[in-house]
């Protein structure tokens, strides 16, 4: 298992930053290597992805859902991922958005790119575009909100 923590300070209040969090289809926008999301039910997403030539399909069911705190998931087959995404109020017009991800790297070639710190990278860089997505839209004006518990 490996796994990686990184955040992202925006500046929006927590709730727009949670509200757009919980738009998943909306993902692709911001997430490199997501093709593809699918929300199935209240607790049910369906991912393609594309991440360095390997295309994978995979559901991930949301475990915890507590509104602008967190959002936790687990993978329901296949490769395993979980993790949750925590908000936190930095005051009134900002906060902090943390990504931790625990993954199991399949083959030789996820492997090496994990030891060589890519899905770090990658994080990051999603975290990065979530920033400029969000802040671009202004404050409440995210794309929607989905407020149930989990």
């Amino acid at each position: 298992m490996s796994g990686v923590t990184e955040s992202v300070d925006v500046a929006v209040p927590v709730r727009t930053a949670y509200n757009q969090w919980t738009q998943f289809e909306e993902f692709p926008r911001f997430m490199e290597g997501v093709q593809e999301v699918r929300q199935l039910s209240d607790t049910m997403t369906h991912w393609k992805t594309e991440i360095g030539g390997v295309k994978r399909e995979f559901d991930a069911r949301i475990t915890e859902q507590m509104p602008d705190e967190r959002v936790a998931w687990t993978t329901t087959e296949g490769t395993h991922q979980s993790g949750v995404v925590t908000f936190h109020r930095l005051d009134d017009t900002h906060s902090r958005v943390t990504a931790q991800m625990v993954f199991e790297p399949e083959g030789a070639m996820e492997k090496a790119g994990d030891r060589l710190g890519l899905v770090t990278h990658r994080v990051k860089g999603d975290l990065k575009r979530f920033k400029e997505f969000i802040e671009g839209r202004g404050q409440g004006h995210e794309t929607g909100a989905w407020r149930g518990t989990v």
